[in-house]
C-alpha cells in the first residue's frame, strides 16, 4: 500500500461547511490516505475526494448542527384540531415523515386568536396548543430532525368570523382589496369570504402585538422546537408595516424607513431577549405582493431590514422569491447585496429544484434552499434530491383541510411502485 498526503483546495466548500462556521475557502484541508497496491489511476482517486454535493454539506446554525442544506419551509395545512387550534398526532407524522430535512419550519402558527388568519390553522397562544405542538416537535426529534416554529400574526388579512366577530388589526385602516380567507364560523358553510378594512394599531395594540410575539417564542421553546421564525412576508403583519403602500402612519411606525422598520425591530428584539438571537430566524419576501402588499422602493428597504436584523444578531435570514408564472425575478444583484447585508445563514425559496438549489449555493449567495410544493408528495425528498430520483405531483385539492390524505398518505420513492 501506498500512503499519500494531500492538500485539497481546489474547490471551496460552501460557507459554513465547518462546525466553526468558516468555509474551506479560506482553510486548506489537509490529510492522509491509503492507497491499496492494486490501485493504479490517482485521478480517479482524487475527483472522488473532491467531490462534493452543495445540498448534502452539513452547516451550523447557531449552536444547531444541520445534517443537509434542505429546507422544509411552512406550508399551511389546516389541519388542527377542533375546537382550539390544537396541533395533533396527524402533524406529528406529516412532520416526522419530512424530518431528513436539515431544518423544518412549520406552518404559521398564531400567536394570539386575534392573529389568525384562515379556518383550522395551529395557534401558539394556549397551554394545550403547546402541547399538541410538544407531540410534534418529540416526533421529529425522534427521526432526528430539527425543527423551528413560525410565528404568524396576520394582521389585516383575516375576517371577523376567524377572530370571534372582532375587526382585524394592521398598520394602517387600509382594506386588502381583491384579498379572500378561508373562514369557518360555525354555522354556514366553510368557504372564502373577502377581507375587511382593519383599524389602524394604537401604540396600546402594537405594546400588546410585541408581548404576543415574545409570550410565542417562549411557548415555542416550551413545546419543544429548536427556535423560532418570523413571518415577516407575504403581506402578514409585520410586512404591512414595511411596505410603504400599506403603510400610511404618520407617528413613529410610518414615514421614512426607519420609521416603517421599527415594529420589525421591536418584535425581533422581543423574541431575542427571550430565547437568544442563535434560536432566531426571520422571512421576509421583498417582490412578492402577496395580499396586497407592495414596497415602493424594495431593494432599499429589504436590504435596510437584513442590515437591521444583521445587527440584531438573528440566525437566519428566510427570503420567500415571488414563484407565480410571470412573477418578477429577483436580481442576482440584489441577493448578493443581501449576502453583504446580513452575516449570518441566508436561505432562499421559491421555484428551486435541485439543479438550481446547487448553483445557488455554489455561487455563495445562498446557504440553505427551501422546497415548498416538493416537500407535499415527497416525504423522501432529499434522499430524491441526493440519488436524482423524480419528485411525485401532488394533489392539490388536498392542500388545505381534510384528514390523512394529501397530508401522510404520500409514498417514498419506489414504494409507489412496489
Amino acid at each position: 500500500p501506498l500512503a499519500l498526503f494531500f492538500l485539497a483546495r481546489a474547490r471551496p466548500l460552501p460557507r459554513h461547511c465547518c462546525d466553526n462556521g468558516n468555509s474551506l475557502l479560506q482553510y486548506p484541508l489537509f490529510f492522509t490516505i491509503t492507497i491499496p497496491s492494486r490501485v493504479t489511476s490517482l485521478p480517479k482517486i482524487e475527483e472522488s475526494i473532491m467531490h462534493h454535493d452543495p445540498l448534502f454539506c452539513p452547516l451550523r446554525l447557531g449552536q444547531l448542527h444541520l445534517a443537509n442544506r434542505i429546507v422544509m419551509p411552512p406550508m399551511t395545512r389546516s389541519r388542527a384540531s377542533q375546537p382550539g387550534d390544537v396541533a395533533n398526532a396527524m402533524m406529528a407524522t406529516y412532520y416526522a415523515q419530512r424530518a431528513g430535512a436539515g431544518l423544518i419550519i412549520s406552518e404559521g402558527t398564531q400567536i394570539d386568536p386575534l392573529g389568525k388568519g384562515y379556518a383550522w390553522t395551529p395557534g401558539i397562544h394556549s397551554a394545550e396548543q403547546v402541547a399538541g405542538w410538544k407531540q410534534v416537535t418529540d416526533a421529529v426529534h425522534a427521526e432526528g430532525g430539527i425543527m423551528f416554529a413560525q410565528l404568524w400574526h396576520v394582521g389585516r388579512v383575516t375576517h371577523p368570523d376567524n377572530i370571534g366577530g372582532a375587526q382585524p388589526l394592521s398598520s394602517s385602516a387600509i382594506q386588502a382589496k381583491g384579498v379572500k380567507v378561508f373562514v369557518d364560523n360555525g354555522s354556514d358553510a366553510p368557504g372564502f369570504v373577502e377581507t375587511v378594512t382593519p383599524r389602524a394599531m394604537t401604540q396600546a395594540d402594537i405594546d400588546a402585538v410585541v408581548g404576543q410575539f415574545r409570550r410565542a417564542a417562549r411557548n415555542a421553546m416550551e413545546a419543544g422546537f429548536d427556535g423560532i421564525e418570523l413571518h415577516a412576508a407575504n403581506g402578514y403583519l409585520i410586512n404591512q408595516f414595511l411596505d410603504s403602500e400599506s403603510n400610511t402612519r404618520t407617528d413613529g411606525y410610518g414615514g421614512s424607513l426607519e420609521n416603517r422598520l421599527r415594529f420589525l425591530k421591536e418584535v425581533t428584539e422581543a423574541v431575542c431577549d427571550e430565547i437568544g438571537p442563535d434560536r432566531v430566524g426571520v422571512r421576509l419576501a421583498p417582490l412578492t405582493t402577496l395580499n396586497g402588499t407592495v414596497d415602493a422602493n424594495p431593494q432599499e428597504t429589504y436590504l435596510a431590514a437584513a442590515r437591521l436584523l444583521g445587527q440584531l444578531g438573528v440566525v437566519y435570514l428566510h427570503v420567500a422569491e415571488a414563484d407565480w408564472d410571470d412573477a418578477p425575478l429577483m436580481a442576482e444583484s440584489f441577493k448578493q447585496g443581501l449576502r453583504d447585508a446580513f452575516p449570518n445563514t441566508l436561505i432562499y425559496a421559491g421555484k428551486y429544484d435541485g439543479e438550481r438549489a446547487r448553483a445557488a449555493i455554489e455561487a455563495g449567495w445562498a446557504d440553505m434552499i427551501g422546497f415548498g410544493r416538493p416537500f407535499v408528495a415527497n416525504p423522501d425528498l432529499p434522499n430524491r434530491l441526493r440519488h436524482g430520483h423524480p419528485f411525485a405531483p401532488h394533489d392539490p385539492a388536498t392542500l388545505f383541510g381534510g384528514g390523512e390524505k394529501g397530508l401522510t398518505d404520500y409514498p417514498v420513492y419506489g414504494a409507489e411502485r412496489a
